[in-house]
C-alpha cells in the first residue's frame, strides 16, 4: 500500500488497531531532512499515540556528533549539525511520550547500512561495491579507506525491529537499542574480502579529497550535507552493540555473509 505518511488522518486510519508503529522510514532528499522529517516524524508519533500501539523508531548514530570512542546506548547524545539535531529531536518528542505515558517507545539505532535490501540508500553497497564489481570507478566521498568502520546488515536491523515489536516487557522500552553489529573493518578490509569472494578483479576506488568535497560543497547539494558525517569515514567509527546482543540472543551476521548476500543482489539487478 501506497500512503504519504505526512497526511496524518489517512496515516492515523491505516494503523488505528495496530499494536506496534514501525517508523522505518526516512524523507526522499537527504539534503532536505531539516525541513521534510519534523512533520514526518510527528505525524507518525500522533499516529502511534492515537491508536495506543507501540512505537518503533529505526535511527542511525547521527545523533552522538563526533565521538572519539566506541558508541554504546549511554554515550551522550551531542549532535553537530543538522541531521543529527533532527534525529535527536524525534527521539526526545518520543521520550517525552513515553516518560509522560502517552505510548511506549523504543528507538533502534543502526550505523551505515549494508545488505541486499538497503543497496539505493548504501554508501558502501550502493555506491562502492555496486560500481566497482561491474570494473567501473568508484568514489568514496570522504574519509579514509583505512579508517575502522562498522558496518550494520540490513537484516540484523529487521531481527531487532521484529523483536522489540512483539516485546511485552516494560523495560525494553523508553530506552534505544544498537543493532547487533559485526566488529568494524576498514574499506581497504572490505574490498580484500570481495576480491576474495568474487575472485574476479573489481574496478578502482577513488577517495575524494576533503578540499574538492568542501569545494563543491555549495554546488552540489549532496557533497554539502555529507560534510556533517565526514568525521565518522576520517577516523575509527565504531558501535558497540553488547547490550542488545545479551538482552534479545541476537548475534551480528558475519560480515562474510553480508557480503556474499549483498554481491549476489547487485550481481541480479545487474543481469
Amino acid at each position: 500500500m501506497a500512503l504519504d505518511v505526512g497526511d496524518g488522518a489517512a496515516l492515523g486510519a491505516l494503523v488505528s488497531r495496530a499494536t506496534s508503529v514501525i517508523n522505518a522510514v526516512n524523507p526522499a532528499s537527504y539534503t532536505r531532512w531539516e525541513r521534510d522529517w519534523p512533520p514526518l516524524a510527528a505525524a507518525i508519533l500522533n499516529a502511534a499515540e492515537e491508536a495506543g500501539a507501540r512505537l518503533v523508531t529505526v535511527s542511525n548514530l547521527y545523533l552522538y556528533g563526533q565521538v572519539t570512542a566506541p558508541m554504546t546506548e549511554a554515550t551522550p547524545i551531542a549532535p553537530t549539525g543538522p541531521k543529527g539535531a533532527v534525529r535527536a529531536r524525534m527521539w526526545a518528542d518520543a521520550l517525552d511520550r513515553h516518560r509522560a505515558g502517552r505510548l511506549r517507545a523504543v528507538e533502534v539505532r543502526a550505523s551505515d547500512y549494508l545488505g541486499p535490501e538497503t543497496l539505493s540508500s548504501s554508501l558502501l553497497g550502493g555506491m562502492i561495491l555496486a560500481p566497482l564489481l561491474r570494473g567501473r570507478t568508484a568514489y568514496l566521498p570522504m574519509g579514509r579507506r583505512d579508517a575502522r568502520h562498522s558496518w550494520t546488515y540490513d537484516g540484523d536491523v529487521a531481527a531487532l525491529v521484529a523483536r522489540l515489536a512483539r516485546s511485552e516487557q516494560e523495560s525494553d522500552y523508553g530506552r534505544a537499542w544498537h543493532v547487533p553489529t559485526a566488529d568494524p573493518v576498514t574499506v581497504a578490509d572490505v574490498l580484500d574480502q570481495v576480491q576474495a569472494i568474487t575472485d574476479r578483479p573489481l574496478g578502482r576506488l577513488r577517495v575524494l579529497p576533503r578540499w574538492v568535497v568542501t569545494g563543491l560543497g555549495p554546488v552540489v547539494p549532496l557533497l554539502g550535507a555529507l560534510r556533517e558525517t565526514r568525521h565518522q569515514f576520517e577516523r575509527p567509527f565504531v558501535l558497540d552493540s553488547t547490550a542488545a546482543q545479551q538482552r534479545f540472543g541476537l548475534a551480528p551476521t558475519p560480515l562474510t555473509t553480508v557480503l556474499a548476500r549483498t554481491i549476489a543482489a547487485i550481481h541480479a539487478r545487474s543481469d
